[in-house]
């Protein structure tokens, strides 16, 4: 199982929010590209992500930072949060980045995840976040009448290869994931499944990797202490 530390950037700086709540977030880190180095420094395979400012505006906001990690930390990094149109899709692929997640876009406009899928293949990957079981958009403000289940299934039909999975009500609590939504929506499809949300401490990610899960995203474990990152990447490295 790969372990992907997570980078969630809200002016500029790290932040992690508490149940996706933009109102309740805490500033983990002032610099992200001395974080990203911290990560490779510990291992890291792969980095995760999101431009928070960009979920909620819907268009890209910290592409000079996320551009500087790419370039100076040399290790594969996916992005999600605000991007709506293949343009974007362009840019950031131009810019290095490894994998673009799509979220908002996925569920307004399957047909744009059709096209980034021919063009770039398993470099799309999808992000689900579920709230009681339905999927939320923009910025995880509305909650759609979508099945998660439902969802990932349409997703897998055109093609997604990775889909990173959010319980909501777990995100940035520390009280474990939703390893029920999990291990659904692991046996719904053959997509590669990303656990994110809840993640404590190295027994959750040993209950994630027991349900044959392919990575799992860890934030808040991290710089909170609870998660020494190097322990866990060697303790699951493939």
């Amino acid at each position: 199982m790969i372990i992907l530390p997570a980078i969630d950037l809200k002016g500029g700086k790290c932040v992690r929010l508490y149940k996706g709540d933009f109102n309740k977030t805490e500033v983990v880190a002032e610099s992200a590209l001395d974080t990203a180095l911290s990560f490779k420094a510990a291992g890291a395979e792969f980095i995760h992500m999101v431009d928070l400012d960009g979920a909620l505006k819907g268009k890209g906001v910290n592409y000079e930072i996320v551009s500087e990690i790419v370039k100076k930390v040399n290790v594969p990094v996916e992005l999600g949060g605000g991007i709506r149109d293949m343009e974007t899709i362009d840019f950031l692929i131009n810019i290095g980045l490894s994998r673009v997640i799509l979220g908002t876009a996925a569920l307004n406009n399957p047909e744009l995840v059709k096209t980034a899928v021919k063009k770039y293949g398993d470099k799309i990957a999808v992000g689900i976040d579920a709230k009681d079981g339905f999927v939320a958009v923009d910025g995880w403000i509305n909650v759609s009448k979508v099945n998660y289940i439902d969802f990932a299934k349409e997703m897998e039909k055109i093609g997604v290869k990775t889909i990173i999975f959010t319980d909501i009500s777990k995100d940035g609590t520390l009280q474990g994931p939703n390893l029920e939504q999990l291990g659904e929506i692991q046996n719904s499809v053959s997509c590669n499944i990303v656990a994110s949300g809840g993640i404590k401490n190295l027994d959750d990610l040993k209950n994630i990797n027991n349900m044959g899960i392919y990575g799992a995203i860890t934030g808040k474990a991290i710089y909170s202490g609870n998660i020494n990152l190097k322990e866990a990447i060697d303790e699951f490295k493939r």
